[in-house]
């Protein structure tokens, strides 16, 4: 499969990447004039071609509007901000599993030191979220926020469906909550999720009332204790397989020829057979 990158914007049947991107393109893949990608400015996927490629700048002439899936699922990832390592490959697998926000928490029981440090290193974590993203082909990078405490973001919160992940012996089995929540299978209807998981101290009894108030059920995962990063996958990858993963619909795209731009129908057939991958 062709690499995918994320420019700013498509203007005049072109494209540019800049900055780390383009210097990863151009001198650690090594690539070369007429070789095709995949890009995305975060509302459509274009295949390129590269034109001039420079050492912190490559340019692209556009040759193929691609189709793409649009899921029916948003969710939001309100995440208590741990160890930055296992913090940062949580973020990382949590964008291949499909988080559209995530919220770093600065919970009760996040260690002081993490937590004021965190601001930090939200470029970092902006990396990560978008190298994850272009590693797993999807269309937009997810947002970052800033790291606000759990009563903050319980409050801010729009999503019809809210999830705490909770070890209390109440917490009903996140499996439960999902299927009374899940649309029938002729229902496209969009979906905003909320899932919020603890740090390892677990959630404070201010954290639980703060939640309730604001519309967050109590999940469990099962009868085992998991790490916040292994939850993370697990949660996300259960409400996939409830709402999202198989729930997409294709967005019609005009990929006839006489919409792509100059240039670009002598080359499309001959681009369909070439790869920019190495």
């Amino acid at each position: 499969m062709r690499r995918r990158f994320f420019v700013e914007k498509f203007q005049n049947g072109a494209a540019v990447l800049q900055g780390e991107a383009a210097h990863h393109l151009s001198r650690v893949l090594r690539a070369e004039s007429g070789q095709l990608y995949e890009l995305s400015d975060g509302e459509a996927v274009w295949l390129a071609r590269t034109q001039d490629i420079g050492r912190d700048s490559v340019e692209f002439a556009l040759v193929e509007r691609l189709p793409i899936l649009l899921p029916t699922l948003h969710i939001t990832l309100l995440l208590a901000i741990v160890k930055f390592d296992r913090f940062e490959w949580a973020i990382e697998k949590a964008t291949e599993l499909g988080a559209d926000e995530i919220v770093p928490l600065a919970a009760e029981r996040s260690e002081k030191g993490l937590v004021a440090a965190s601001a930090k290193r939200a470029v970092r974590w902006k990396k990560i979220l978008v190298e994850s993203a272009q590693q797993s082909r999807r269309l937009r990078v997810p947002v970052l926020h800033d790291a606000p405490t759990p009563r903050e973001a319980f409050r801010a919160g729009n999503s019809r469906i809210r999830l705490l992940l909770s070890e209390r012996a109440g917490a009903k089995p996140m499996r439960e909550l999902l299927e009374s929540a899940t649309p029938s299978q002729q229902s496209n209807d969009f979906i905003k999720l909320s899932i919020a998981i603890g740090p390892e101290g677990g959630w404070t009894g201010a954290e639980f009332i703060a939640a309730a108030e604001h519309g967050f059920a109590e999940a469990a995962l099962g009868i085992n204790i998991l790490r916040t990063e292994t939850a993370v996958c697990a949660a996300l990858a259960a409400a996939q397989y409830a709402f999202g993963a198989f729930r997409q619909t294709p967005e019609s795209m005009d990929s006839s020829p006489d919409s792509l731009p100059n240039g670009a129908r002598a080359i499309r057939e001959k681009g369909s057979r070439e790869s920019g991958d190495e």
